[in-house]
């Protein structure tokens, strides 16, 4: 475990409820869920998460941390935003979601072999080079994420969509050594950072007053 999680095990004392409110986006929320159902019923993938929204928040108010932030729930969500339009109490499950899987990063306890996490590694990765996604690169980085074996098959078995997209200039294979980028690449990476500093101090700022 990392050092993080052993401050937040220690500082909340098994009140998980009161973790997510304080260090979770749109974590407040949660205490309102009403267990009705109609965000894990009305999402796409609800058949292939191991735990729905409806469940993880229930089961963080029960208190199960580990399974909460070792859950591949948090890292299936597509933001398709069904759950936030149906929900009754309007709850931002979306943000809610997402603040979860980034919390489980941080806390060093995110699924490790999850391919949504995987995948969403490699596109951050791939944005944060040259300021815009270089998709040839990028589905490259997937064809192989398995490893080199599994990606010569891929690579073999998806070969007449490349060439389709070659051929109706979908895609160009130039783009592997270039790709298009920002203008200024300097300013956007110090946007980034700035970002990334501004995140930190929030976090370092710690819980709200009372949170203790």
């Amino acid at each position: 475990m990392s050092e993080n999680n052993n401050e937040m095990i220690e500082r909340y004392r098994g009140n998980f409820l009161r973790e997510v409110e304080d260090n979770v986006e749109e974590g407040e929320w949660v205490k309102m869920c009403m267990q009705c159902g109609v965000c894990s019923g009305s999402c796409p993938l609800g058949p292939h998460w191991d735990f729905g929204p409806q469940t993880l928040f229930m089961m963080i108010r029960a208190g199960k941390r580990d399974e909460v932030l070792a859950a591949e729930g948090p890292w299936m969500c597509t933001s398709c935003y069904n759950c936030i339009v149906r929900c009754p109490r309007e709850l931002p499950i979306t943000h809610i979601m997402h603040g979860l899987a980034h919390y489980a990063v941080r806390m060093g306890l995110a699924p490790k072999n999850q391919p949504t996490r995987k995948f969403s590694d490699l596109f951050w990765k791939n944005l944060k080079a040259d300021g815009r996604v270089n998709e040839l690169r990028l589905g490259i980085s997937l064809y192989f994420m398995h490893g080199f074996v599994d990606g010569i098959k891929t690579a073999l078995k998806k070969a007449p969509l490349g060439l389709g997209m070659v051929r109706t200039k979908r895609m160009n294979p130039m783009e592997f050594f270039g790709g298009h980028k920002v203008r200024d690449r300097k300013g956007f990476h110090r946007m980034l950072e700035k970002a990334e500093e501004i995140e930190s101090a929030r976090i370092e700022k710690g819980p709200r007053p009372g949170a203790e």
